[in-house]
């Protein structure tokens, strides 16, 4: 079988990077335009330090240096007093995104030499009683979710000098050909604590002199608008949807912003300036949920519905990425453009500086409040039952996640903003898995096996994030690869997710175990049979020879319709292993917290294909 090491190229060095341009001017064009180079690569584009307002809050103190420093496999220091370190090793790519709003006003209240710290509130935000921090949060998010600025605080000059300060480092780390980093912030619209958070990445180091945040608006359509004007300027860049879990049914609605009716417009606009979206991180996981999807065994992964600063849950509908694009289909069909046709990765959202990817390692996201055990509380400590405010957070219910992967050339930020471009992206909760989808026609046999497989994958057909178009009747192959993170379990299952919209506009879904660890799947029920596997979860110890290291499929859908429009990704699921709260509590000698599951299966999903129509 074809290795996945034989689609490893030499990495070429690009040019170094340019310094970072005070205003808005030119980039240069993305040069990859090699496929058959290309590699998967490894990052995180969703990662705070103390110039985010909560961060600092939190007790944080790193910097973006330090951040690029973590990724870059060095240590670190917790706020909380220890060290943390990636036990992976280094990140191919890393992105710095702080808050826009009041990005970098906390150090400066902080400063005694500031006249912001002589704000009456202001020593509140930085005290040693929790309950003074917890009342000192609310009043930045209030103002965040509100997008109503707090007069004295909301300090542009401030903002802009920290944002140069954060695109500084960016230059200072990145190295062509070895660490790519990338200029990024967050949006961050909440409006009554539904989640409309972005992500947003410059391609290069021309970047405007302040972002736009959701002071300026907390429509996400006002950022596109202020995208594309950059864009017309030359400056190109793009936004990334999170945590639609907790978007209480608003990220992907049916209908915009304001409540109008989505138009082809809106849809192509969407679709412009978001051509990728975050299915994984430390808030939950966004790829589908039970009620959506009654007939996924799978379906039950890292649950979070909490709406962010509060304890209500929020509406599934409208909430995950599997319906958002199975909607698409439908907008697509009425509208002639698809709002919802977009890639997948995943990222961390640490406020760390470094994210807690590793179940065995994980330190939690926000600083001080659950850097230790008692702030996770994977076991039940005594006096719970007098928590106040956000220590009555259910931190338990958070993840160890996640990673962005893409295929692209070479690890500079031409080739790899590309591929965020093109859509040729993947998703992992945490473990370096390798996964790519390619759909053609015309594959010739045995081109898993050929030394110039990937050159002549891209040939007879499109990779993962791309349309493939219709051929008469005839019926596509599906190349599938997924290689396992050496330091993680192996595979137990290999699975391809078709969703459409049937001819009552009723959203389906069909889900193909295509490859299994032991035996094949069942010609009915298209399910794996049973492997077996299972792990001591009092030491945690993946067995050896534990799952499949390797697959390498070619398969064809035994139900395809040409006339039905339909996507297809793929998700890869490991044997089971102890989630990190398991590990937390054998460490502390306690039983895990009742209702926590003990197991999880890591995974990695790809980006779709998009098939078949009239």
């Amino acid at each position: 079988m074809a290795s996945m090491a034989k689609f490893a190229r030499r990495v070429l060095a690009s040019a170094g990077g340019v310094a970072l341009a005070a205003g808005i001017v030119g980039t240069a064009p993305a040069t990859a335009d090699e496929p058959a180079r290309r590699q998967a690569w490894f990052g995180d584009l969703h990662v705070h330090t103390q110039y985010s307002f909560d961060a600092y809050i939190f007790g944080i103190r790193r910097t973006p240096d330090d951040a690029y420093r973590y990724a870059k496999g060095e240590t670190i220091r917790h706020a909380a007093g220890y060290d943390i370190r990636l036990k992976g090793g280094p990140l191919d790519f890393y992105a710095v995104t702080d808050h826009a709003s009041y990005m970098g006003v906390l150090p400066a209240m902080d400063d005694a030499a500031s006249p912001m710290s002589k704000i009456p509130y202001a020593k509140d935000m930085f005290s040693s009683d929790r309950n003074l921090i917890v009342k000192a949060f609310g009043r930045v998010f209030n103002s965040m979710n509100s997008s109503t600025p707090i007069p004295e605080m909301y300090n542009t000059d401030i903002m802009r000098s920290s944002w140069k300060e954060i695109g500084a480092a960016a230059e200072r780390y990145y190295e062509p050909g070895k660490f790519t980093t990338f200029h990024g912030y967050e949006y961050t619209s909440g409006p009554d604590d539904q989640n409309l958070h972005r992500v947003v990445l410059f391609r290069g180091s021309q970047v405007p002199d302040l972002p736009f945040n959701t002071m300026d608006s907390p429509n996400p359509e006002k950022l596109w608008a202020w995208l594309d004007s950059l864009r017309a300027k030359g400056v190109e860049g793009l936004a990334i949807p999170h945590n639609s879990n907790v978007s209480n049914g608003l990220m992907f609605d049916t209908v915009t912003y304001e409540g109008d009716p989505i138009t082809a417009e809106y849809a192509a606009t969407r679709m412009r300036n978001e051509p990728i979206v975050e299915m994984t991180q430390v808030k939950g996981t966004s790829d589908t949920h039970p009620a959506l999807s009654p007939d996924d065994d799978w379906a039950d992964f890292e649950i979070y519905e909490t709406l962010l600063g509060t304890l209500r849950t929020g509406k599934s509908d409208g909430s995950y990425i599997r319906q958002a694009l199975q909607r698409g289909l439908a907008f697509e069909a009425a509208l002639g453009v698809n709002p919802y046709k977009f890639g997948l990765i995943g990222s961390s959202d640490t406020h760390n500086a470094g994210g807690p990817i590793e179940e065995d390692h994980y330190f939690g996201k926000t600083g001080l409040n659950d850097g230790v055990p008692e702030g996770r509380r994977a076991v039940v400590f005594p006096g719970e039952e007098n928590l106040q405010g956000a220590a009555k957070s259910p931190f338990y219910e958070w993840s160890a996640a996640g990673l962005a992967g893409v295929w692209a050339e070479r690890n500079n930020r031409e080739d790899i903003y590309a591929a965020f471009r093109r859509k040729e992206t993947f998703a992992t909760t945490g473990p370096r898995i390798k996964v790519r989808l390619f759909a053609g026609y015309d594959y010739a046999p045995g081109i898993l096996e050929a030394d110039d497989y990937s050159a002549q994958a891209y040939a007879g057909g499109v990779p993962m994030g791309g349309d493939l178009a219709r051929k008469g009747n005839a019926s596509p192959t599906f190349l599938v690869q997924a290689l396992k993170d050496a330091n993680s379990a192996g595979f137990q299952r290999l699975q391809v997710i078709r969703g459409w919209v049937d001819g009552k506009g009723k959203l389906q879904e069909e889900i193909y175990d295509i490859a299994c660890d032991k035996g094949k799947p069942n010609a009915k029920t298209h399910r794996c049979p049973d492997n077996g596997a299972s792990i001591d979860t009092s030491s945690c110890e993946i067995p050896k020879s534990f799952g499949t290291v390797q697959f390498n499929v070619a398969w064809k859908d035994p139900d395809y319709d040409p006339n039905r429009r339909a996507f297809y990704y793929v998700r890869v699921l490991e044997n089971p292993t102890c989630r990190w709260s398991t590990w937390e509590a054998n460490r502390l000698g306690m039983p895990v917290r009742p209702g926590l599951t003990k197991t999880i299966q890591e995974r990695a999903w790809t980006s779709p294909i998009w098939t078949g129509g009239a």
